[in-house]
């Protein structure tokens, strides 16, 4: 394999590794669970938790697809990270747990989303890498 096939497979790879907790989040959880996600989104005060839960199913989506081909990645990206900044300030807020069990949860989950926003920044900033749609020669 020479060095160009290896980065493209690595780009792509990389890409769809990143995209799959995006896309399962949405059609594993959040699609097939609306009404109880809605119910847990509106009890951790999320305004028109409906209408914002098929806003997140779009951005998860539409999002995690473009990662995934590389096709308008940076709009994908950040729609992402959107995603993540909000996500993360309602359901991660580990400065308003009431146990130190439960700011241990939400601080591992605040900082693999924080995570998560740095990789959204970084395709924002560069690109989808080799073997994209938005890469095609």
């Amino acid at each position: 394999m020479n060095n160009a096939t290896a980065v493209g497979v690595v780009s792509v790879l990389g890409r769809v590794f990143i995209a799959t907790i995006f896309l399962m989040s949405a059609i594993g959880n959040k699609i097939p669970q609306f009404n109880q996600v809605a119910g847990y989104m509106e009890l951790k005060g999320v305004p028109f938790p409906q209408a914002a839960l098929g806003a997140a199913i779009a951005f998860l989506i539409i999002g995690g697809l473009s990662l995934v081909v590389g096709w308008n990645a940076r709009f994908g990206a950040s729609l992402l990270l959107i995603f993540l900044i909000l996500a993360t300030y309602f359901f991660h807020n580990f400065w308003k747990a009431e146990s130190a069990d439960e700011t241990q949860t939400q601080m591992i989950h605040f900082m693999k989303n924080l995570a998560l926003m740095g990789t959204m920044l970084f395709v924002i900033a560069n690109g989808p890498g080799a073997w994209s749609v938005d890469n095609r020669k």
